[in-house]
Protein backbone atom coordinates (compact mmCIF):
# COMPACT_ATOMS: atom_id res chain seq x y z
CA UNK A 1 0.00 0.00 0.00
CA UNK A 2 2.80 2.57 0.87
CA UNK A 3 4.69 1.56 -2.48
CA UNK A 4 1.32 2.62 -4.54
CA UNK A 5 0.89 5.70 -2.28
CA UNK A 6 5.14 6.69 -3.36
CA UNK A 7 4.49 5.77 -6.93
CA UNK A 8 1.33 7.85 -7.02
CA UNK A 9 2.56 11.05 -5.82
CA UNK A 10 5.54 10.65 -7.81
CA UNK A 11 3.58 10.35 -10.73
CA UNK A 12 1.52 13.30 -9.92
CA UNK A 13 4.37 15.56 -8.97
CA UNK A 14 5.85 14.08 -12.66
CA UNK A 15 2.48 15.49 -14.04
CA UNK A 16 2.59 18.42 -12.70
CA UNK A 17 5.72 19.58 -13.52
CA UNK A 18 5.52 18.21 -17.02
CA UNK A 19 2.15 19.84 -17.90
CA UNK A 20 0.47 21.41 -14.97
CA UNK A 21 3.23 24.07 -15.45
CA UNK A 22 3.62 23.99 -18.88
CA UNK A 23 -0.15 24.77 -18.84
CA UNK A 24 -0.25 27.74 -16.53
CA UNK A 25 3.08 29.29 -18.52
CA UNK A 26 0.82 28.75 -21.97
CA UNK A 27 -1.96 30.49 -20.23
CA UNK A 28 -0.08 33.63 -19.01
CA UNK A 29 1.86 33.89 -22.16
CA UNK A 30 -1.60 33.86 -24.08
CA UNK A 31 -3.22 36.48 -21.46
CA UNK A 32 0.51 38.92 -21.83
CA UNK A 33 -0.26 38.30 -25.75
CA UNK A 34 -3.63 39.15 -25.84
CA UNK A 35 -3.43 42.39 -23.34
CA UNK A 36 -0.65 43.87 -25.13
CA UNK A 37 1.95 43.04 -22.42
CA UNK A 38 3.77 40.42 -24.24
CA UNK A 39 5.92 43.26 -25.40
CA UNK A 40 7.74 44.13 -22.29
CA UNK A 41 9.77 40.80 -22.37
CA UNK A 42 10.16 39.64 -25.90
CA UNK A 43 9.96 41.56 -29.74
CA UNK A 44 6.77 42.04 -31.36
CA UNK A 45 8.60 40.04 -34.33
CA UNK A 46 8.50 37.40 -31.67
CA UNK A 47 4.89 37.74 -30.18
CA UNK A 48 3.24 35.02 -32.79
CA UNK A 49 5.72 32.38 -32.42
CA UNK A 50 5.35 32.55 -28.16
CA UNK A 51 1.65 32.63 -28.78
CA UNK A 52 1.07 29.73 -31.54
CA UNK A 53 3.76 27.60 -28.86
CA UNK A 54 1.53 28.21 -25.91
CA UNK A 55 -1.31 27.03 -28.21
CA UNK A 56 0.23 23.93 -28.65
CA UNK A 57 1.32 22.99 -25.44
CA UNK A 58 -2.01 23.77 -24.02
CA UNK A 59 -3.72 21.06 -26.87
CA UNK A 60 -0.70 18.79 -25.56
CA UNK A 61 -1.57 19.47 -22.28
CA UNK A 62 -5.07 18.56 -22.65
CA UNK A 63 -4.42 15.42 -24.77
CA UNK A 64 -2.30 13.95 -22.02
CA UNK A 65 -4.42 14.07 -19.59
CA UNK A 66 -7.13 11.51 -21.29
CA UNK A 67 -3.53 9.39 -20.67
CA UNK A 68 -3.73 6.63 -17.00
CA UNK A 69 -2.13 8.29 -14.06
CA UNK A 70 1.72 6.70 -14.40
CA UNK A 71 1.88 6.09 -18.00
CA UNK A 72 4.53 8.96 -18.11
CA UNK A 73 7.15 6.15 -16.17
CA UNK A 74 5.94 3.10 -17.55
CA UNK A 75 8.26 2.43 -20.31
CA UNK A 76 7.61 -1.47 -20.66
CA UNK A 77 11.81 -1.95 -20.64
CA UNK A 78 13.02 -5.70 -20.38
CA UNK A 79 16.04 -5.84 -23.50
CA UNK A 80 16.02 -9.20 -22.80
CA UNK A 81 17.72 -9.71 -19.61
CA UNK A 82 16.41 -12.91 -18.11
CA UNK A 83 13.95 -12.56 -15.29
CA UNK A 84 15.84 -14.24 -12.35
CA UNK A 85 18.81 -11.45 -13.13
CA UNK A 86 15.98 -8.37 -14.05
CA UNK A 87 13.79 -9.31 -10.36
CA UNK A 88 16.95 -9.44 -8.35
CA UNK A 89 18.42 -5.98 -9.94
CA UNK A 90 14.83 -4.06 -9.09
CA UNK A 91 14.51 -5.50 -6.35
CA UNK A 92 17.99 -3.78 -5.37
CA UNK A 93 17.25 -0.33 -7.10
CA UNK A 94 13.88 -0.22 -6.37
CA UNK A 95 14.12 1.70 -3.12
CA UNK A 96 16.70 4.05 -4.41
CA UNK A 97 15.40 5.27 -7.34
CA UNK A 98 11.76 5.69 -5.59
CA UNK A 99 13.81 8.00 -2.84
CA UNK A 100 15.35 9.76 -6.01
CA UNK A 101 12.53 9.90 -7.41
CA UNK A 102 10.86 11.69 -4.90
CA UNK A 103 13.67 13.70 -3.60
CA UNK A 104 14.04 15.11 -7.29
CA UNK A 105 10.12 15.70 -7.88
CA UNK A 106 9.93 17.73 -4.94
CA UNK A 107 12.86 19.61 -5.39
CA UNK A 108 11.89 20.10 -8.73
CA UNK A 109 8.51 21.03 -8.17
CA UNK A 110 9.33 23.57 -5.41
CA UNK A 111 11.59 25.52 -7.77
CA UNK A 112 9.34 25.59 -10.85
CA UNK A 113 5.93 26.38 -8.99
CA UNK A 114 8.12 29.32 -7.07
CA UNK A 115 8.91 30.50 -11.00
CA UNK A 116 5.40 29.99 -11.92
CA UNK A 117 3.84 31.83 -9.21
CA UNK A 118 6.15 34.79 -9.19
CA UNK A 119 4.54 35.16 -12.86
CA UNK A 120 1.06 34.68 -11.85
CA UNK A 121 1.28 37.24 -8.98
CA UNK A 122 4.03 39.87 -9.58
CA UNK A 123 2.40 42.51 -11.97
CA UNK A 124 4.53 42.75 -16.06
CA UNK A 125 6.75 44.95 -15.81
CA UNK A 126 9.67 46.74 -17.93
CA UNK A 127 13.57 46.53 -17.28
CA UNK A 128 15.28 48.78 -14.56
CA UNK A 129 16.08 51.82 -14.37
CA UNK A 130 18.85 49.97 -12.31
CA UNK A 131 19.72 47.38 -14.68
CA UNK A 132 20.12 50.19 -17.76
CA UNK A 133 22.76 51.93 -14.81
CA UNK A 134 24.76 48.95 -14.24
CA UNK A 135 25.15 48.00 -18.35
CA UNK A 136 26.02 51.20 -19.59
CA UNK A 137 29.65 50.93 -19.37
CA UNK A 138 29.75 47.78 -20.76
CA UNK A 139 27.41 48.88 -23.60
CA UNK A 140 28.53 47.53 -27.14
CA UNK A 141 27.92 49.90 -30.14
CA UNK A 142 24.47 49.46 -31.29
CA UNK A 143 23.11 49.91 -34.76
CA UNK A 144 25.99 49.36 -35.97
CA UNK A 145 26.48 51.29 -39.92
CA UNK A 146 24.84 53.96 -39.38
CA UNK A 147 27.10 56.29 -40.16
CA UNK A 148 27.90 56.24 -44.23
CA UNK A 149 29.23 58.45 -46.46
CA UNK A 150 25.56 59.38 -47.71
CA UNK A 151 24.83 60.26 -43.70
CA UNK A 152 24.31 63.90 -45.40
CA UNK A 153 21.14 63.00 -47.01
CA UNK A 154 20.21 60.44 -44.79
CA UNK A 155 16.72 60.64 -43.45
CA UNK A 156 17.17 60.65 -39.32
CA UNK A 157 13.29 61.79 -38.88
CA UNK A 158 12.90 58.32 -37.69
CA UNK A 159 15.91 57.49 -35.66
CA UNK A 160 14.96 56.63 -32.30
CA UNK A 161 17.51 56.75 -29.05
CA UNK A 162 19.31 53.63 -30.16
CA UNK A 163 20.47 55.19 -33.55
CA UNK A 164 21.21 58.19 -32.15
CA UNK A 165 23.63 56.36 -29.70
CA UNK A 166 25.52 54.66 -32.37
CA UNK A 167 25.55 58.01 -34.76
CA UNK A 168 26.96 60.15 -31.09
CA UNK A 169 29.61 57.29 -30.68
CA UNK A 170 30.69 56.64 -33.96
CA UNK A 171 29.90 59.33 -36.45
CA UNK A 172 32.89 60.25 -38.66
CA UNK A 173 31.32 63.22 -39.67
CA UNK A 174 29.94 64.70 -36.93
CA UNK A 175 29.24 68.36 -38.76
CA UNK A 176 27.01 66.73 -41.15
CA UNK A 177 24.55 65.93 -38.00
CA UNK A 178 24.66 69.65 -36.88
CA UNK A 179 21.38 71.14 -36.23
CA UNK A 180 19.34 67.60 -37.16
CA UNK A 181 15.49 67.83 -35.84
CA UNK A 182 15.09 65.06 -33.33
CA UNK A 183 11.82 63.93 -31.46
CA UNK A 184 13.13 61.16 -28.95
CA UNK A 185 11.15 59.75 -25.71
CA UNK A 186 13.09 58.01 -23.24
CA UNK A 187 13.98 57.82 -19.43
CA UNK A 188 16.38 60.18 -17.44
CA UNK A 189 19.70 58.34 -16.28
CA UNK A 190 22.80 60.45 -15.10
CA UNK A 191 25.06 62.68 -17.57
CA UNK A 192 27.52 65.04 -17.61
CA UNK A 193 27.44 68.43 -15.30
CA UNK A 194 25.39 70.49 -17.34
CA UNK A 195 23.33 67.39 -19.06
CA UNK A 196 21.46 63.74 -18.28
CA UNK A 197 21.09 60.99 -20.76
CA UNK A 198 18.37 60.10 -22.79
CA UNK A 199 18.62 56.31 -22.00
CA UNK A 200 15.56 53.55 -23.86
CA UNK A 201 16.49 49.77 -23.26
CA UNK A 202 17.57 48.18 -26.66
CA UNK A 203 16.42 44.47 -27.06
CA UNK A 204 16.65 41.76 -30.14
CA UNK A 205 15.14 39.28 -29.54
CA UNK A 206 14.13 39.35 -25.77
CA UNK A 207 14.70 41.12 -22.67
CA UNK A 208 17.66 38.75 -21.70
CA UNK A 209 19.90 40.15 -24.57
CA UNK A 210 18.37 44.09 -23.59
CA UNK A 211 20.87 46.85 -23.85
CA UNK A 212 20.74 50.36 -22.73
CA UNK A 213 21.21 53.47 -25.65
CA UNK A 214 21.82 56.77 -24.27
CA UNK A 215 22.38 60.03 -26.27
CA UNK A 216 23.04 63.11 -23.95
CA UNK A 217 20.84 65.93 -23.44
CA UNK A 218 21.79 69.64 -21.95
CA UNK A 219 19.25 70.05 -19.73
CA UNK A 220 19.50 70.76 -15.96
CA UNK A 221 19.52 67.67 -13.88
CA UNK A 222 18.05 68.62 -11.08
CA UNK A 223 14.79 69.15 -12.76
CA UNK A 224 14.52 65.89 -13.78
CA UNK A 225 14.73 62.46 -11.29
CA UNK A 226 16.62 59.39 -12.18
CA UNK A 227 14.04 57.19 -14.27
CA UNK A 228 11.51 59.84 -15.14
CA UNK A 229 10.42 59.69 -18.50
CA UNK A 230 10.38 62.48 -20.94
CA UNK A 231 10.05 63.38 -24.51
CA UNK A 232 12.63 65.94 -25.81
CA UNK A 233 12.35 67.99 -29.07
CA UNK A 234 15.17 69.95 -29.82
CA UNK A 235 18.06 69.52 -32.83
CA UNK A 236 21.77 68.24 -32.29
CA UNK A 237 24.69 70.01 -31.56
CA UNK A 238 27.95 69.17 -33.17
CA UNK A 239 30.61 70.99 -30.50
CA UNK A 240 34.41 71.77 -31.36
CA UNK A 241 35.92 68.66 -30.35
CA UNK A 242 33.86 66.68 -32.73
CA UNK A 243 30.99 65.19 -30.19
CA UNK A 244 27.07 65.61 -30.27
CA UNK A 245 24.54 66.47 -28.20
CA UNK A 246 20.99 67.64 -28.23
CA UNK A 247 20.16 70.70 -27.39
CA UNK A 248 16.05 70.49 -26.48
CA UNK A 249 13.61 73.15 -27.05
CA UNK A 250 10.81 71.25 -25.40
CA UNK A 251 11.44 68.97 -22.40
CA UNK A 252 7.80 67.56 -21.41
CA UNK A 253 7.55 64.70 -18.50
CA UNK A 254 5.34 61.48 -19.85
CA UNK A 255 4.17 58.51 -18.37
CA UNK A 256 6.40 55.00 -19.21
CA UNK A 257 4.82 54.13 -22.73
CA UNK A 258 2.97 50.94 -23.28
CA UNK A 259 6.20 49.69 -25.35
CA UNK A 260 9.03 51.06 -23.62
CA UNK A 261 11.83 49.22 -25.62
CA UNK A 262 13.59 50.22 -28.97
CA UNK A 263 14.14 47.30 -31.50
Amino acid sequence: MAESRTIRWSAVGTRWLGIGLASIIAVVTLGLGLSGQLTLYISPESIWFACAGAVVVLLGAIWSFTLPLGTESDHGHDHGMPSAVTESVEVSGASRRRTLTLVGTVSAGVVASGVVVAALVLPPASLSVELAMSRADADPTLFAGADTPTLGVADTTTFGVGEWSSVFATASRPEAYDGSPVTLVGFVTPGDADAVNLTRMIITHCVIDAQPAAVPVTMDAGEYGTGQWVEVIGTVKADADGSLRVLPTSVVTIDEPGDPYEY
